[in-house]
Protein backbone atom coordinates (compact mmCIF):
# COMPACT_ATOMS: atom_id res chain seq x y z
CA UNK A 1 0.00 0.00 0.00
CA UNK A 2 1.21 3.63 -0.36
CA UNK A 3 1.98 5.91 2.05
CA UNK A 4 3.07 9.79 2.27
CA UNK A 5 5.64 10.52 4.76
CA UNK A 6 6.50 14.07 6.09
CA UNK A 7 10.08 14.92 6.84
CA UNK A 8 10.35 17.16 9.58
CA UNK A 9 6.60 19.15 8.72
CA UNK A 10 6.55 23.28 9.79
CA UNK A 11 2.94 23.74 9.80
CA UNK A 12 0.01 21.97 11.77
CA UNK A 13 -2.56 22.78 9.36
CA UNK A 14 -0.48 21.15 6.20
CA UNK A 15 -0.33 18.19 8.29
CA UNK A 16 -4.39 18.24 8.61
CA UNK A 17 -4.66 18.99 5.14
CA UNK A 18 -2.57 15.88 3.93
CA UNK A 19 -4.07 13.73 6.73
CA UNK A 20 -7.24 14.51 5.30
CA UNK A 21 -6.04 13.12 1.95
CA UNK A 22 -4.32 10.20 3.40
CA UNK A 23 -8.03 9.44 5.24
CA UNK A 24 -10.01 9.75 1.89
CA UNK A 25 -7.71 7.47 0.27
CA UNK A 26 -7.49 5.19 2.84
CA UNK A 27 -2.91 5.07 3.22
CA UNK A 28 -1.23 5.87 6.12
CA UNK A 29 1.26 8.44 6.78
CA UNK A 30 4.45 8.51 8.51
CA UNK A 31 5.60 11.52 10.57
CA UNK A 32 9.58 12.04 10.87
CA UNK A 33 10.43 14.46 13.81
CA UNK A 34 11.30 17.08 14.82
CA UNK A 35 7.96 19.13 13.70
CA UNK A 36 7.72 22.86 13.99
CA UNK A 37 5.02 22.46 16.07
CA UNK A 38 3.60 20.75 19.08
CA UNK A 39 2.41 17.69 17.69
CA UNK A 40 -0.71 16.65 19.60
CA UNK A 41 -4.05 15.19 18.80
CA UNK A 42 -5.09 18.58 19.93
CA UNK A 43 -3.38 20.18 17.06
CA UNK A 44 -3.94 17.38 14.28
CA UNK A 45 -7.92 17.39 15.46
CA UNK A 46 -7.90 21.15 14.87
CA UNK A 47 -6.13 21.00 11.97
CA UNK A 48 -7.32 18.03 10.19
CA UNK A 49 -10.57 17.46 11.79
CA UNK A 50 -12.49 14.29 12.45
CA UNK A 51 -10.02 12.86 9.28
CA UNK A 52 -6.82 12.38 11.33
CA UNK A 53 -8.35 9.76 13.93
CA UNK A 54 -8.99 7.87 10.78
CA UNK A 55 -5.32 7.69 9.28
CA UNK A 56 -2.49 5.13 10.43
CA UNK A 57 0.13 7.57 11.59
CA UNK A 58 3.96 6.32 12.50
CA UNK A 59 5.87 8.62 14.18
CA UNK A 60 9.65 8.27 14.14
CA UNK A 61 11.84 10.17 16.36
CA UNK A 62 14.51 11.62 13.56
CA UNK A 63 15.23 10.18 10.13
CA UNK A 64 17.64 7.35 11.03
CA UNK A 65 14.64 5.72 12.64
CA UNK A 66 12.26 6.14 9.72
CA UNK A 67 14.61 4.98 7.18
CA UNK A 68 16.10 2.06 9.15
CA UNK A 69 12.47 1.38 9.24
CA UNK A 70 11.59 1.39 5.39
CA UNK A 71 15.20 -0.74 4.82
CA UNK A 72 14.12 -3.17 6.83
CA UNK A 73 10.61 -3.48 4.97
CA UNK A 74 12.19 -3.20 1.57
CA UNK A 75 10.07 -0.15 0.35
CA UNK A 76 10.77 2.53 -2.23
CA UNK A 77 11.55 6.29 -1.37
CA UNK A 78 10.09 8.56 -3.79
CA UNK A 79 10.93 11.86 -3.54
CA UNK A 80 8.61 14.82 -4.59
CA UNK A 81 10.79 17.91 -4.93
CA UNK A 82 11.40 21.36 -6.94
CA UNK A 83 14.92 19.96 -7.98
CA UNK A 84 13.80 16.66 -9.11
CA UNK A 85 14.83 14.62 -11.68
CA UNK A 86 11.43 13.02 -13.16
CA UNK A 87 8.39 14.71 -13.86
CA UNK A 88 5.36 12.98 -12.48
CA UNK A 89 3.81 12.19 -15.52
CA UNK A 90 7.12 10.09 -16.47
CA UNK A 91 7.57 8.74 -12.90
CA UNK A 92 6.49 4.74 -12.39
CA UNK A 93 4.90 4.59 -9.00
CA UNK A 94 4.95 0.46 -7.72
CA UNK A 95 2.19 -0.11 -5.70
CA UNK A 96 4.20 -0.13 -1.64
CA UNK A 97 6.18 3.29 -2.61
CA UNK A 98 6.81 5.44 0.17
CA UNK A 99 5.96 9.25 -0.96
CA UNK A 100 8.07 11.81 1.00
CA UNK A 101 7.45 15.35 1.64
CA UNK A 102 10.13 17.92 3.11
CA UNK A 103 9.55 20.49 5.18
CA UNK A 104 7.96 23.34 4.44
CA UNK A 105 11.14 25.79 5.45
CA UNK A 106 13.91 23.71 4.33
CA UNK A 107 12.75 20.81 2.40
CA UNK A 108 15.20 17.89 2.98
CA UNK A 109 18.56 17.96 3.58
CA UNK A 110 21.69 16.17 0.87
CA UNK A 111 21.68 12.59 2.78
CA UNK A 112 18.02 12.53 2.30
CA UNK A 113 18.09 13.44 -1.21
CA UNK A 114 20.56 11.01 -1.62
CA UNK A 115 18.61 7.94 0.17
CA UNK A 116 15.45 8.68 -1.99
CA UNK A 117 15.14 5.91 -4.83
CA UNK A 118 13.74 8.42 -7.22
CA UNK A 119 13.07 12.12 -6.98
CA UNK A 120 10.06 13.70 -8.47
CA UNK A 121 9.00 17.51 -9.42
CA UNK A 122 5.22 18.16 -10.31
CA UNK A 123 6.07 20.67 -13.39
CA UNK A 124 5.02 24.06 -13.48
CA UNK A 125 4.84 27.20 -15.10
CA UNK A 126 8.33 28.27 -14.86
CA UNK A 127 7.75 31.67 -13.17
CA UNK A 128 5.87 29.80 -10.27
CA UNK A 129 8.62 28.61 -7.21
CA UNK A 130 6.19 26.06 -5.89
CA UNK A 131 3.34 24.51 -4.67
CA UNK A 132 1.72 24.40 -1.14
CA UNK A 133 2.98 20.82 0.01
CA UNK A 134 -0.62 19.13 1.14
CA UNK A 135 -1.63 19.79 -2.55
CA UNK A 136 1.66 18.43 -4.25
CA UNK A 137 1.17 15.76 -2.37
CA UNK A 138 -2.80 15.37 -3.31
CA UNK A 139 -1.54 15.58 -6.75
CA UNK A 140 1.12 13.29 -6.47
CA UNK A 141 -0.65 10.56 -4.53
CA UNK A 142 -3.52 10.61 -6.91
CA UNK A 143 -0.80 10.08 -9.89
CA UNK A 144 0.64 6.97 -7.87
CA UNK A 145 -2.77 5.89 -6.70
CA UNK A 146 -3.58 5.73 -10.03
CA UNK A 147 -0.73 4.03 -11.50
CA UNK A 148 -1.29 1.10 -9.11
CA UNK A 149 -4.61 0.96 -9.44
CA UNK A 150 -5.03 1.58 -5.07
CA UNK A 151 -8.19 4.12 -5.45
CA UNK A 152 -10.96 3.15 -3.05
CA UNK A 153 -13.87 2.35 -5.72
CA UNK A 154 -17.53 2.99 -4.64
CA UNK A 155 -20.80 2.96 -6.70
CA UNK A 156 -22.02 6.06 -6.97
CA UNK A 157 -24.78 7.24 -4.91
CA UNK A 158 -27.11 10.43 -4.86
CA UNK A 159 -25.21 11.60 -1.94
CA UNK A 160 -22.53 10.63 -3.22
CA UNK A 161 -21.88 10.99 -6.67
CA UNK A 162 -18.44 10.51 -8.85
CA UNK A 163 -17.02 13.50 -9.81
Amino acid sequence: MLEIALYQPDIAGNVGAILRTAACFGISCSIIEPCGFAFSNKALKRAGMDYAAQVPIHRYADWTHFDTHRQQTGRRLVLMTVTGAVPLYQAEFQADDILLMGSEGAGVPADVHAAADMRVYVPMVPAMRSLNISVAAGIALSEALRQTRQYPMHEPTPERPNL
